[in-house]
């Protein structure tokens, strides 16, 4: 039972309270959130790195039979293409010749709100707008489900992961949220409903966290397999969606905080680690 509410705990510091970090930002100006985002951004690079190749990947090996070793790892690479797959599948936006199209005039809420849901946004007005809001809501329904999941299985294979594991999640979530928001209003929805919708999406990550308490409990030779997915979904994450977009900006002074900003989240997560591991 102590394990099972820290997973409640833990996924909701991933999911709901990202919700309304992301709404208290969105409360500053729109010029200081287009400011703040691309920092934000930076850091959960780094973040989802340094959990995915420092803790996920080397606890998946630990432990495992030799044989196992190729299965472990082309896991990890069919969750990377699966993850491109899904991505395809619940995320894609229709826009003419393949270009990527520009959201709304807000070009740093815009390409943030590309970079997790996988692509391009309907046109300015209409039902295009609309079905993106709605293709947002389901889409992160079951992106967060699969983070519940993930956090559980964490702390089914060690408490400290499943900790370094969360933070990782809600570093990611936070300007993922500000994305799903810019979308949403763009849509047209209210401020209101734009908050309701995301906060209902993001308590899929405690159904998830808890359905697979009670499923893995007694699964515990699957974990380093789903470790596995953990770790592939947060450098897809970090690799495919992000950087990409941290490279609109090529001059000197940005690159170099992109630099120290990645290598911040690193190290925070790096540190955690060691000092939860006793290091």
């Amino acid at each position: 039972m102590h394990l099972l509410l820290l997973i409640i705990i833990f996924t909701a510091i991933g999911g709901v309270l990202s919700v309304l970090a992301a709404a208290i930002f969105l409360l500053l100006s729109e010029q200081r959130r287009n400011a703040l985002l691309p920092h934000g951004i930076s850091f959960a690079i780094g973040a989802l790195l340094a959990v995915a190749f420092w803790g996920l990947i080397p606890e998946v090996f630990t432990g495992a039979k030799p044989e196992q070793f190729q299965a472990l790892s082309g896991t990890i690479l069919a969750g990377i293409l699966g993850f491109f797959v899904l991505e395809k599948l619940l995320l894609w936006r229709h826009c003419h010749y393949g270009e990527h199209c520009e959201a709304h005039g807000d070009d740093a809420d815009a390409e943030h709100a590309h970079h997790d849901h996988g692509g391009h946004n309907h046109g300015h007005h209409g039902h295009g707008a609309k079905s993106a809001g709605s293709l947002i809501i389901v889409g992160d329904s079951i992106h967060n489900f699969v983070d519940g999941v993930l956090i559980a299985a964490a702390f089914l294979t060690d408490v400290q992961l499943g900790i370094v594991t969360s933070l990782a999640v809600a570093a990611h979530e936070i300007p993922q949220e500000v994305g799903d928001f810019a979308i949403l209003l763009h849509s047209g929805y209210s401020n209101a409903k734009a908050l309701f919708y995301n906060v209902l999406a993001s308590l899929s990550t405690v159904l998830g966290g808890v359905l697979a308490y009670f499923c893995l409990a007694d699964l515990h030779d699957k974990l380093p397999y789903l470790l596995a997915l953990a770790a592939s979904s947060f450098i897809y994450i970090a690799v495919a969606d992000l950087i990409p977009s941290l490279h609109k900006k090529t001059d000197m002074k940005t690159s170099l905080q992109q630099i120290m900003l990645i290598a911040a989240g690193v190290g925070l997560i790096c540190t955690l680690h060691n000092i939860v591991h006793g290091h």
